[in-house]
C-alpha cells in the first residue's frame, strides 16, 4: 500500500491510512514472532509465573487483563479453566490493588498446590454442567460488574456451550473474554480442528449483544484474536441460565 502523496487529505485520515498500512506490512512479523512463542512454549509461555505460581498466559493479555479489571472494577470475574490456578492468584491480586472483586474459577480437576487467597473461591466440574452454572449464575445475580473469562476445553462445541450459558451473566459494558483463539491455524496449532475461533466467529453471527473489541489488541501480539467480547447493548439479560 503506497502511503506517500496523502496531502490531498486531512491529517486524521492520512494518519490513519498509515496506521492501517503499518499493520498490513507489520503482519508477516507478527506472524511470525507469533508463531515462534508460542512453539518455544517451554520457554516462554509455559514458563511465566505470578508470585511463585505458574500462568500459561502471554504476559501482553495479562497487561491488557490489568487494564480491563482496572477500568471495570468488576465485583465478579468467572474463570472457567483453573488450571493450576496461576491466572486466578493474578485477577485477585489485581483485584487487590483496586480493592474490590472476586474470583470465582471452575475445573473439572482438582489439583494440588493451588494458591489460596481469600478473593478466590475454586469450583470442581464441567463448565457447563447445570448445576455449575446455576451457582455460578447465583454468584453473579449480586454482582453489579461481572466480566467472564472462557479458557477450559477448547472445542468449538464445548466454547460454543459456554458462550450461550455465560453470556447472559455478563453486565453490560463488561467483557466476556475467549482465550487461545490462537489455535486451529490463528496462526498457531493448524492441525486442532474447530476451537475457539470458530466458536467465536458462530457466535458473534447469533449474537447482537456482543462485539469484538479490538482495541484490547493494541499490542498486535495476543492470544486471544477477536476474542475479547464487549456486551455492547441491552439489558442484562435473564441470570441463571440451564447448561447444555
Amino acid at each position: 500500500m503506497a502511503v506517500t502523496n496523502l496531502d490531498h487529505l486531512g491529517e486524521s485520515a492520512a494518519r490513519a491510512i498509515r496506521r492501517r498500512a503499518a499493520r498490513l506490512l507489520s503482519r508477516p512479523v507478527v506472524t511470525a514472532f507469533h508463531s515462534l512463542y508460542y512453539g518455544e512454549g517451554l520457554q516462554t509461555w509455559l514458563n511465566t509465573w505470578w508470585l511463585g505460581h505458574r500462568v500459561l498466559k502471554n504476559p501482553l493479555d495479562l497487561w491488557i487483563y490489568q487494564e480491563i479489571l482496572h477500568e471495570l472494577k468488576p465485583d465478579l470475574i468467572v474463570e472457567t479453566g483453573t488450571a493450576e490456578g496461576g491466572s486466578a492468584l493474578y485477577l485477585a491480586s489485581i483485584c487487590d490493588l483496586i480493592g474490590s472483586g472476586r474470583v470465582l474459577t471452575v475445573d473439572i480437576e482438582e489439583r494440588a498446590g493451588r494458591p489460596v487467597h481469600e478473593r478466590i473461591r475454586y469450583l470442581l466440574g464441567s463448565s457447563t454442567d447445570p448445576e455449575i452454572v446455576k451457582l455460578v449464575a447465583d454468584e453473579a445475580s449480586t454482582a453489579s460488574t461481572v466480566l467472564v473469562i472462557l479458557d477450559s476445553d477448547h472445542s468449538a462445541r464445548h466454547v460454543s456451550a459456554e458462550l450461550d450459558v455465560y453470556a447472559p451473566l455478563v453486565t453490560p459494558g463488561s467483557y466476556m473474554i475467549v482465550e487461545d483463539t490462537n489455535i486451529n491455524g490463528h496462526p498457531v496449532s493448524r492441525s486442532f480442528g474447530p476451537g475457539p475461533m470458530e466458536a467465536v466467529e458462530a457466535f458473534l453471527e447469533r449474537s447482537s449483544e456482543f462485539s469484538s473489541d479490538c482495541s484490547r489488541e493494541k499490542f498486535q501480539f495476543t492470544f486471544n484474536p477477536n476474542g475479547y467480547l464487549k456486551r455492547i447493548g441491552g439489558d442484562q439479560l435473564e441470570k441463571g441460565a440451564s447448561g447444555n
